[in-house]
């Protein structure tokens, strides 16, 4: 007789993160390249483990010379732009920022030019595309 080992991390992870993408209205194309970009990357599944049991983010993996603190600042000076208040306000939906931050993660993996081109520092600080 053999012995099964059941986990059920990844259940309750998936059961959060569909509560997040519930409460944060994200569509169901944006949900599905998220969740397979995390089922993919072990190491980005972590952090993302680690958000949902501490609200923060571990910041360990870098990809291009950046993390996801990066990334989630760079999402938030792009709302600001975009939103034109110049600071970011209450009505800004952290969550939202955060499962964008792990999206742009994913894509910038997939996509290292293109994230090279639009974090480049050397264009100036207000170019975001």
């Amino acid at each position: 007789m053999s012995t099964i080992i059941y986990d059920a991390r990844l259940i309750k992870t998936y059961e959060a993160f569909l509560g997040l993408c519930e409460y944060t209205n994200k569509e169901e194309s944006f949900i599905e390249i998220l969740w397979q970009g995390l089922i993919e990357d072990s190491e980005l599944m972590k952090e993302f483990m680690y958000y949902l049991d501490n609200h923060a983010l571990l910041d360990q993996i870098r990809f291009e010379g950046y993390g996801l603190t990066d990334l989630y600042f760079w999402k938030m000076r792009e709302y600001n732009y975009y939103s034109d208040w110049g600071k970011n306000t209450e009505e800004c939906n952290k969550e939202s920022l955060v499962l964008e931050t792990f999206y742009a993660m994913v894509d910038m993996k997939k996509n290292p030019e293109e994230y090279r081109k639009r974090l480049g520092t050397d264009e100036g600080m207000d170019r975001f595309r």
